[in-house]
């Protein structure tokens, strides 16, 4: 498997992810948050529930023991997903509700890592998702949504960055930036897709010029996605299915290995 639980997906089973390592034969103690949610589930000891640590481990097991603060579960069974193919997103600085809602969606889809720019229209943007505060909010919610989703690798979070760090920062590979004037993404005209892609995602209103052509210096080709001008976090989750179906599953990595 590549990338996604199937077996956790067939079972219907509830899924938690930790921070804690898991082995097989080991228990497992998950926090406050996934007790109060396996109350809220009326799971009593002997359920079976998935684990997952975001770092590829994905485990199974039985609860053993639930109090108001912590659950117990002893592990069965341990497997290592590959990671899916690279996409790596380059995120505007923006409205929080906003960010937090494509940070959810991005980890659903599989992004790689997740970079906040700090473009200069991003400045007038009030309140603004930024700082260690609203870090933690954005993984808050991307946890939930891997647990969700049923996938097995988190997003790389990264800090928010002016421009110039963002791209001195960002991984090579198959460099896009959308613009409405570029290429388009999809169709006959379209450019083929490489692993790793690096996605950059402007502000509300646009990429400056001198920005712009930063980007380009720096290896970005602009492409669009349409005819309209899309939100920025419409066009992040748009940008970033079309890059995960064109990659497919198929990655470089190991094979996943078992433990039970």
């Amino acid at each position: 498997m590549v990338g996604l639980d199937r077996e956790g997906v067939a079972a219907g089973r509830p899924n938690f992810v930790t921070t804690e390592p898991f082995a097989v034969g080991a228990t497992c103690v998950l926090d406050e948050h996934a007790a109060r949610h396996m109350r809220v589930l009326r799971l009593d000891a002997g359920a079976v529930v998935g684990v997952r640590d975001g770092h590829g481990h994905v485990g199974a097991g039985q609860l053993v023991r639930l109090t108001k603060t912590q659950a117990h579960v002893e592990i069965s069974d341990v497997e290592l997903i590959a990671p899916l193919p690279e996409v790596h997103l380059l995120v505007p600085v923006a409205d929080r509700d906003r960010m937090l809602w494509l940070a959810e969606k991005a980890c659903e889809l599989g992004c790689t890592s997740w970079r906040p720019v700090l473009w200069r229209r991003s400045r007038s943007v009030s309140p603004r998702g930024e700082g260690v505060a609203f870090q933690q909010k954005v993984m808050a919610r991307m946890t939930s949504a891997l647990a969700q989703s049923e996938g097995a690798w988190l997003p790389q979070p990264y800090p928010e960055a002016p421009l110039e760090r963002a791209l001195l920062a960002a991984p090579p590979g198959d460099r896009i930036v959308l613009d409405p004037t570029g290429t388009p993404m999809v169709g006959p005209a379209a450019a083929s897709l490489q692993e790793p892609v690096v996605l950059a995602i402007g502000p509300e209103g646009g990429i400056e010029a001198d920005e712009l052509a930063a980007l380009v210096a720096a290896g970005f080709r602009p492409v669009r996605l349409g005819p309209t001008i899309l939100r920025f976090e419409t066009a992040a989750v748009a940008a970033l299915a079309i890059a995960r179906t064109a990659l497919g599953t198929l990655s470089a990595s190991p094979s996943p290995l078992r433990e039970s």
